[in-house]
C-alpha cells in the first residue's frame, strides 16, 4: 500500500500552520510543519516532500528565498506561495521564481484543498509521464532493435528516415524477426510518438469480427450493440495503427481497408457517416505479399498502398554474429524484470546458441534464454540448460515411426511433436513450424476432424 503524499507546510504563523495542518491532514494527506524559512529548508534536505505550502512574509528568509533554495535539494518539488499582502506584483514575482501557484490569507480551506489536490495530481501525471517515455524509449526505441550486422544497420537507417514522413510503411519477414518492434521504433521516433500505438493482429479477429473491431459500430447495428462504439482506427487517431499479419486478411476487409487508405475516412457498421481518421498505417507480414498478388490472393491496388516503403527483417540465421549481442540484451531484460544479478553464458552454451537455426528467430532466442534462466542452478548458462534441440543431441532428434508414412502423416506427426516439444503452446510451436497462429489452428481442426471421422 502506497503512502499518502507528504506535504511541507512553512509559516511563522503559529495559528495559520496548525489550521492548514489540521484541515490537509483530515483530507488524508501527512503533514509537517515549519516555523521560519532555514527551518524549512533543513526538513527539506532530511526527507523527500510532495508538496510545500510556503508563506511569503517570514523573518529571516523569506517564501522567494526558500523557494530558490528548495530548487536544488529537491529540483521537482512543487511550492504553493502564501501570503496576506497580496498583489498582481508579489503573484508575478512568486510565479517567476518558481512558484506552481499563489494563494492569499486568510485562507479558504475549500481553495487550499482544490489547490493542493491538482497540484498533487499535476506532479503525479508529470512524474507518470516522464516514466512512461523513459519506458517507450528503452523498450521500442530504435536502440531496442538489437544488432550490429550490416542488415541491421541498414535497418536502422531506414527506420531512422522513415520515421520522419508520414507514408504507409509495409515490414516484411518470418515469424519472430521484430516486425513489430521495428513498427514501434517507427512511431516512436516519428512526430505521433505522443499520440496512440494501436495494434490489429489480422489473424486474431475472426471475419464477422474484424469490420466492428476495426472501424467501430453505431448503437442497434447488430445483435448486442447496445451502444455505439468506436474502433481502433478512431482510437488511433493522430498515432498509428498497425496491421500485424496483413496477409491473412479476407478480400472483402482488403477492399474496406483500400478505401480507408485512399479516403482517410472510415463508416462505422451500420453507419452512413463518413468519419475522418488521421492514422499512419504499418503493416507487417510473414507470407512474400507480391506472390499472393501474383496468385490473385492480395489486390495488388492494396499491395501498393501499403508498400510504399518496405523495410526486411532479416532471420536470426542470416545475421548470427549477433546472437551473443542478442543474448546478453536478454539476459539483461530478464535480470531488470525479476531484480536479480544478470546470468553470464558459458562460451560452449553461446557456441551452441550461435550454431542453432532458430526457426523461430529472435524470439524464439528470447523464449530459449528465458527457460536456460528459469532451470539454471548457478549464475552461469550451461549447455545443459538449453533445450534439446539447441544442443542436438542425436537421442533426442526426430525420428520416425519404421512403418512408411504418407506425406500427409508426416506432416501430422510432425505437428504433433513441436505442440508436444512446446508444452502444448500454440503460439510457440506455430513460430518454431515458420506458419502463423491462423494456419496451425486450421491443421489442428482438421486433424480433430479427421479422428472424429
Amino acid at each position: 500500500m502506497s503512502l499518502a503524499p507528504l506535504i511541507l507546510v512553512a509559516d511563522d504563523d503559529q495559528v495559520a500552520r496548525e489550521l492548514l495542518a489540521e484541515a490537509l491532514g483530515r483530507e488524508g494527506y501527512r503533514v509537517r510543519v515549519a516555523a521560519s524559512g532555514e527551518e524549512c529548508l533543513r526538513m527539506a534536505e532530511a526527507e523527500v516532500f510532495d508538496l510545500a505550502l510556503v508563506d511569503l512574509r517570514m523573518p529571516g528568509l523569506d517564501g522567494l528565498a526558500v523557494l530558490k533554495g528548495l530548487a536544488p535539494i529537491q529540483p521537482d518539488l512543487p511550492v504553493v506561495i502564501l501570503t496576506a499582502f497580496a498583489s498582481i506584483e508579489t503573484a508575478i514575482e512568486a510565479v517567476n521564481a518558481g512558484a506552481c501557484d499563489y494563494l492569499s490569507k486568510p485562507f479558504r480551506m475549500e481553495e487550499i484543498k482544490v489547490v493542493v489536490r491538482r497540484t498533487l495530481e499535476s506532479r503525479r501525471l508529470v512524474r507518470e509521464n516522464l516514466q512512461y517515455r523513459q519506458d517507450l524509449q528503452a523498450r521500442f526505441g530504435v536502440e531496442a532493435l538489437t544488432g550490429q550486422a550490416r542488415q541491421m544497420v541498414e535497418i536502422y537507417k531506414l527506420v531512422a528516415r522513415v520515421a520522419a514522413l508520414d507514408t504507409t510503411v509495409l515490414i516484411e519477414g518470418e515469424t519472430g524477426t521484430g516486425k513489430e518492434l521495428a513498427a514501434r521504433a517507427i512511431h516512436h521516433a516519428s512526430a505521433r510518438a505522443s499520440r496512440p500505438f494501436v495494434v490489429v493482429d489480422c489473424t486474431a479477429l475472426p471475419e464477422a469480427l474484424f469490420e466492428s473491431e476495426v472501424f467501430g459500430h453505431e448503437r442497434g447495428s447488430f445483435t448486442g450493440a447496445v451502444s455505439a462504439r468506436r474502433g481502433l482506427f478512431e482510437t488511433s487517431t493522430g498515432g498509428t495503427c498497425f496491421l500485424d499479419e496483413i496477409g491473412e486478411l479476407t478480400a472483402p476487409l482488403q477492399a474496406k481497408l483500400l478505401r480507408v487508405l485512399q479516403e482517410h475516412t472510415i463508416r462505422r457498421v451500420g453507419g452512413n457517416e463518413a468519419i475522418p481518421v488521421d492514422v499512419r498505417v504499418v503493416a507487417a507480414t510473414n507470407h512474400d505479399l507480391r506472390k499472393l498478388v501474383a496468385d490473385g490472393g492480395f489486390r495488388d491496388d492494396l499491395y501498393y498502398r501499403l508498400a510504399v516503403v518496405t523495410i526486411t527483417m532479416p532471420p536470426l540465421r542470416e545475421r548470427s554474429m549477433d546472437i551473443p549481442l542478442l543474448a546478453r540484451h536478454f539476459l539483461d531484460k530478464l535480470a531488470h524484470a525479476s531484480g536479480r544479478a544478470t546470468k553470464r553464458i558459458s562460451p560452449e552454451a553461446l557456441s551452441l546458441l550461435t550454431a542453432y537455426h532458430w526457426p523461430g528467430n529472435v524470439r524464439e532466442l528470447e523464449h530459449v534464454l528465458e527457460r536456460a534462466v528459469a532451470l539454471s542452478s548457478s549464475d552461469v548458462v550451461l549447455p545443459d540448460d538449453l533445450p534439446a534441440q539447441v544442443r542436438r543431441e542425436p537421442e533426442h532428434a526426430p525420428r520416425l515411426p519404421a512403418a512408411e508414412m504418407t506425406l500427409e502423416d508426416v506432416k501430422r506427426w510432425y505437428v504433433t511433436k513441436v505442440l508436444e516439444d512446446m508444452g502444448g503452446n500454440k503460439l510457440r510451436a506455430a513460430e518454431v513450424l515458420g506458419i502463423d497462429r491462423r494456419t496451425l489452428y486450421r491443421i489442428l481442426d482438421r486433424q480433430a476432424t479427421e479422428e472424429e471421422g
